[in-house]
């Protein structure tokens, strides 16, 4: 999917629940385009802090995620970090560090995510539950820190 395609299915999506697309929102939005992985609102401000405010950061994470723009991963030491919804990025997983806080995505593949689709499904009827979907998020080391 284009940059361009993206911006447009973002805006349509926020004007369609009644919120503005704004340079700031945009930027947060080019930062996460760009990004290896999700990114914390630090990381973030780091990336942008010359035109958008640590405040205004924030509220702007807070809205494009109740707008299903952007989804929340609380990893490892209570840190929430966010990239674009599955429906804006496609399908992926996560590797995640417990020393340095490295998020990395990670595509599995097609033989592997059927593997993983018939677990989750297996787990969520055993629980009387109808599964919707799966992120999987392995915790490690990664190469750096190992």
């Amino acid at each position: 999917m284009t940059s361009s395609n993206v911006e447009a299915q973002i805006r349509g999506r926020l004007t369609e629940a009644g919120i503005r697309y704004t340079d700031g929102r945009r930027q947060v939005v080019a930062a996460l385009m760009n990004a290896q992985g999700p990114l914390s609102a630090a990381e973030l401000h780091s990336q942008i802090a010359d035109s958008v405010p640590l405040s205004s950061l924030y509220r702007s994470l807070a809205v494009m995620a109740d707008a299903d723009v952007l989804a929340p991963h609380h990893g490892t030491k209570g840190i929430t970090r966010y990239e674009l919804a599955e429906w804006l990025a496609g399908h992926h997983h996560h590797l995640v560090c417990v020393d340095c806080g490295a998020v990395d995505d990670i595509e599995l593949p097609p033989r592997l995510e059927s593997t993983l689709h018939d677990l989750v499904e297996a787990v969520a009827e055993s629980g009387e539950f109808a599964a919707a979907g799966h992120a999987l998020e392995v915790v490690g080391r990664c190469k750096a820190c190992a």
